[in-house]
């Protein structure tokens, strides 16, 4: 399906108000894209390190057992799409 670009609609004279004044009293920091900066901030950090103190955080037998739901889940989609693919001598998908 082609993307389809998106009309902005335009904002009420009040929220154009309000997004001068909070940025100039110093209430809301705000991005270009109209996300709050102090947030983009933190959860910029959590990404960061949350996946490493995870991993330092597990035992060895924790992290095997992961892996080994990983790869199954890996292995069952990729048996799953291949009995998709099969058809019969009819024709007919293979279920």
């Amino acid at each position: 399906m082609p993307n389809r670009s998106s009309k902005k609609r335009q904002k009420a004279a009040n929220e154009i108000g309000k997004s001068i004044i909070d940025p100039a009293t110093g209430e809301i920091l705000m991005t270009d894209d109209g996300k709050n900066a102090a947030a983009v901030a933190l959860g910029g950090l959590g990404g960061l390190k949350g996946g490493r103190a995870r991993a330092d955080s597990l035992t060895v037998e924790e992290r095997s057992r992961i892996a080994a739901l990983a790869a199954k889940a890996r292995w069952d989609r990729a048996t799953n799409e291949r009995l998709d693919s099969v058809t019969t001598k009819k024709g007919r998908k293979h279920s």
